[in-house]
């Protein structure tokens, strides 16, 4: 959002927009630092600059705004596989799905780790959203993948497991941000290290399906150093912001 001078007067729903992207951004840092069981509505109000008052007005209950928070992460990672179709190139369509969703994994690392603790935890908050959304968005795109694998556009792969690999893979480098970067030496991801990584999973997966990388990912492929192949720094990783560089 754009923090710049004002001459207008905010209209009403300006001001709830504002207020409430306030009120996730502050919820997203509590809860990935403090878990669910120990934010407090007090704490989100604070870090967002509003009275605990004005915060009930946009969320009643704590629940109701860590569940907002979570489903709006699920709905972003899913997004670029909302409207395709059998008619749809499966390369250019699983490619950009795994593109977007490592890119939200980096945007949105702490709304990352909320959702894996949730789920690890047994999902007590989500798990309505994920019998009552989620399987109805994955049971189409089970469906629509197998009319893929029908009609010889893919080759023979399990269309849940497909489907899996993409969710885990994309979502291990934010999660696990401080390993991978201890790992390889980098106080934080950099560009090109992010778009190395969504390349490197998109020839991987790709290949396992039996499609052609689109030309697009050969090139920066082509163009990219090794992940590993990065200069000795001391790692000074606070957790949860590990951002791009």
């Amino acid at each position: 959002m754009s923090h710049e001078y004002r001459t207008m007067k905010y209209k009403p729903g300006q001001i709830r927009e504002d207020n409430v992207q306030k009120i996730l951004a502050a919820g997203e840092k509590v809860f990935a630092s403090q878990g669910f069981k120990g934010a407090s509505m007090q704490q989100i109000a604070d870090l967002a600059g509003i009275p605990k008052a004005n915060l009930h007005y946009y969320f009643k209950t704590k629940d109701s705004l860590y569940l907002e928070l979570l489903s709006r992460m699920q709905s972003l990672w899913n997004s670029a596989l909302d409207d395709f179709t059998p008619s749809d190139d499966p390369a250019e369509v699983l490619s950009r799905w795994i593109e977007v969703k490592v890119e939200m994994g980096y945007q949105h690392p702490l709304s990352s780790k909320m959702f894996a603790m949730e789920v690890i935890q047994g999902a007590p908050h989500l798990r309505r959203h994920i019998r009552e959304v989620t399987r109805p968005w994955f049971e189409q795109r089970i469906a629509t993948i197998q009319q893929w694998i029908d009609h010889g556009r893919i080759a023979v792969v399990d269309p849940a497991h497909l489907i899996f690999l993409i969710w885990s893979s994309t979502q291990h480098y934010a999660d696990y941000a401080t390993q991978i970067l201890t790992l390889t030496d980098q106080r934080r991801y950099r560009r090109k290290d992010i778009e190395h990584i969504k390349g490197s999973l998109i020839r991987m997966i790709l290949a396992g399906c039996g499609l052609t990388i689109p030309e697009r990912w050969q090139t920066v492929l082509s163009s990219q150093p090794d992940f590993l192949e990065v200069s000795p720094v001391q790692i000074e990783l606070q957790g949860g912001n590990q951002r791009l560089a």
